[in-house]
């Protein structure tokens, strides 16, 4: 009999935030075809009938739109730190996932800065480096930053990991963390 493996002592999913959920996109459409088809009328009946099919394409380019954001959403990104490593799974849009596993005791979390704006979440051990949360909002990657550079010092002195809050994070200003 195989052992159980041992859960992660911390771990986080993190996901791009879409601000329309699918009811909304339902919705939207529901209007926007509403909407178009009332004009329509009115423009056939002014003998203005071209004008039609170049509202049909303005419902079809928002679908498109819309349908190429919902597809960005599927991208994820799973950290889940053990007592020898911190893997990384990645989600492409398209389904493809890579994984990264790297030594936590080597690890060094940094949070890149360019004229006092946060850039990316970097991950760097022995001359590799990856960066994290490149879609995320400036204050959930430096919150995120700060939370792996914890869970990492707390593994490193033998406590327990911090888990990772996302409500409290989301409350968190924006600027509140720019220096």
């Amino acid at each position: 009999m195989e052992p159980t493996p041992a859960p992660p002592l911390a771990e986080v999913t993190l996901r791009p935030a879409r601000s329309l959920s699918r009811g909304g996109f339902a919705a939207l459409m529901a209007a926007l075809i509403g909407f178009n088809f009332v004009a329509g009328i009115a423009f056939i009946s002014a003998g203005a009938w071209p004008v039609v099919g170049f509202m049909g394409l303005d419902v079809l380019l928002v679908w498109v739109a819309f349908r190429a954001s919902y597809g960005s959403a599927r991208r994820s990104e799973h950290l889940a730190l053990y007592a020898d490593r911190l893997e990384l799974r990645r989600r492409d849009p398209w389904g493809r996932e890579a994984f990264i596993s790297l030594q936590p005791h080597w690890l060094r979390v940094e949070l890149e800065r360019r004229d006092q704006v946060i850039g990316r979440v970097l991950l760097r051990s022995h001359g590799r480096e990856t960066a994290v949360g490149g879609f995320l909002p400036v204050h959930e990657r430096d919150a995120l930053a700060r939370w792996l550079g914890a869970a990492l010092a707390a593994l490193r002195e033998g406590g327990t990991p911090p888990p990772f809050d996302a409500r409290r994070v989301q409350a968190i200003p924006s600027t509140s963390f720019i220096e």
